[in-house]
């Protein structure tokens, strides 16, 4: 299934990297991460996150042409159907993207089966559901921390 980011990935980088690498460099400073660390980056796009953290990255995303631009072990799926074990991943984060899920409250509790403890997302403050995914971090998640950035809402949290 080709996606709009299949459409757009020759100049994905161009669009958004400096944004995204700036909102992983928050997370970063907020989020401890050990280089012996497996990481789930949800939405991961072409891969920014190896740029940032220092840890071992699996990617996921539904757009193959995004995906054929990263430098670790990717997958091409939804997020609402993870295909991992439960609490594999140490950390779990998703970068401006949860706005894209088909079903958020799904893909949040896919991110959070997946997930052990350590949590980040963010979600872009002008999509017309920012609440509701908030919402629905707060129901699912212990928000540990909410940062302010330009255009995102950095949400730091735990499992319960």
């Amino acid at each position: 299934m080709k996606t709009y980011y299949d459409d757009i990935a020759d100049g994905y980088e161009e669009l958004h990297k400096e944004e995204q690498l700036r909102k992983l460099r928050i997370i970063k400073e907020h989020l401890r991460f050990d280089r012996s660390d497996l990481m789930l980056d949800v939405g991961c796009g072409p891969g920014f996150a190896s740029e940032i953290l220092d840890c071992r990255l699996v990617g996921l995303d539904p757009s193959k042409e995004l995906l054929k631009r990263c430098s670790f072990k990717t997958i091409c799926c939804e997020a609402e159907e993870i295909p991992y074990p439960d609490k594999y991943f140490d950390v779990v984060i998703s970068v401006t993207s949860i706005h894209n899920f088909n079903d958020v409250e799904a893909g949040l509790l896919e991110m959070k089966r997946v997930g052990k403890e350590r949590f980040a997302f963010s979600i872009l403050k002008k999509t017309g559901n920012s609440e509701k995914i908030r919402t629905l971090i707060e129901k699912i998640f212990s928000v540990k921390k909410v940062i302010k950035d330009e255009q995102d809402l950095i949400i730091i949290a735990k499992s319960f």
